[in-house]
């Protein structure tokens, strides 16, 4: 039986699943569903993909895992922490389970080259004594107190940020807000170059990407990220702003929320039999984005699953994480060579961290 090739999925909040979906990972995605029967507080409830059993089974041996808590004003109708510090508490809170799943033996995190390599290489010779490998990344920035807090973070292994999430954040407009990053975001920006983390455009308005593109010249990347010229929505980057990305060295990992997959999406309506959501649509983001850059060297996966939504609202053909595993089949059929569909599983992850971290 052939092996499966490793899987890097570049966005995955898997604490925010656990501190505030009150998801045990270790369970199999199906115990998991079993345990939320009846339950109604959110709207994925039963229709989780992801676990860690579901990761072993796909050979996703390393992910960009998250810390997520938006601070918003009390007038703003977005659900959040209602002060900096209720939100960096919460990134907190989320760090200590990601410790937590480290003592228990099923996480392991990555703070540099040597680190991923060494990963790497166990995970080749024995996944299954090999706990996961976890890149820690902050989604949304605005849990940084102070900018003293950002080097507090970066001790305790953040490697990647983005300024922004939705709304009109602390430092950045992000999705469905619109405006530049003025000097709280010009200088968090000084601060990220500064300690050699990582940019994730993703969630930036235009205004504010832009910005960013004109202040930073450190690593960027676009963790989970889809395309515009598909899905005419600003939350998707348009082809100046992916060829900006590409110019720079770039990753732009392929999201999987079927709103971003396919336009005109209805949320709680629209259903992903229905409007034929699938990882050929999948497909479609990742042979644009390699159709501009000329090659297959800046198209990757970030599948945000689980990221408030489930099954409901995914593509059709995935159950679970695992399903990933299709994705090369549909490559391959598309033409890909074997090099390529290794570059957009994993490869182009790494040796992006490989470059941004020796």
């Amino acid at each position: 039986m052939k092996k499966q090739p490793l899987i890097f999925d570049a966005h995955l909040d898997l604490s925010m699943n656990a501190m505030e979906w009150n998801r045990d990972l270790r369970c199999t995605v199906e115990e998991i569903r079993e345990s939320e029967k009846g339950l109604t507080d959110k709207p994925d409830r039963g229709n989780g993909t992801v676990s860690f059993p579901a990761m072993r089974k796909g050979n996703i041996g390393i992910c960009v895992a998250t810390q997520i808590a938006r601070y918003v004003k009390r007038s703003s109708n977005l659900p959040g922490w209602n002060s900096p510090e209720q939100a960096y508490a919460q990134t907190q809170a989320q760090l200590a389970w990601y410790k937590a799943m480290e003592e228990d033996g099923h996480m392991l995190q990555i703070k540099d080259w040597e680190g991923l390599e060494r990963h790497l290489k166990n995970w080749e010779n024995s996944p299954e004594d090999t706990p996961i490998g976890y890149i820690l990344s902050l989604e949304g920035a605005d849990s940084i107190v102070t900018l003293d807090h950002l080097e507090r973070a970066y001790e305790q292994g953040l490697r990647a940020i983005g300024p922004a999430h939705y709304g009109p954040g602390t430092y950045a407009f992000g999705t469905e807000s619109s405006g530049g990053l003025g000097e709280k975001g010009r200088a968090l920006l000084k601060e990220v170059e500064r300690l050699g983390i990582i940019l994730d455009a993703t969630h930036l308005c235009d205004e504010s990407f832009w910005e960013a593109m004109d202040h930073y010249s450190g690593p960027v990347w676009a963790s989970h990220n889809n395309c515009r010229s598909l899905v005419p929505h600003h939350r998707q980057f348009d082809d100046r702003q992916l060829k900006e990305l590409i110019s720079r060295g770039a990753v732009i990992g392929a999201v999987l929320d079927a709103w971003m997959m396919v336009p005109d999406w209805v949320r709680g309506e629209s259903s992903p039999a229905a409007r034929e959501v699938s990882l050929e649509t999948m497909a479609d983001h990742i042979d644009h984005i390699c159709q501009l850059a000329g090659n297959a060297e800046h198209a990757a996966i970030g599948s945000d699953l689980d990221g408030g939504f489930g099954t409901e609202q995914g593509p059709m053909d995935l159950d679970t994480i695992a399903d990933l595993q299709t994705l090369p089949g549909i490559l391959s059929s598309r033409g890909y060579s074997e090099t390529d569909i290794q570059n957009i599983l994993s490869q182009n992850w790494i040796r992006f961290l490989k470059k941004t971290w020796s």
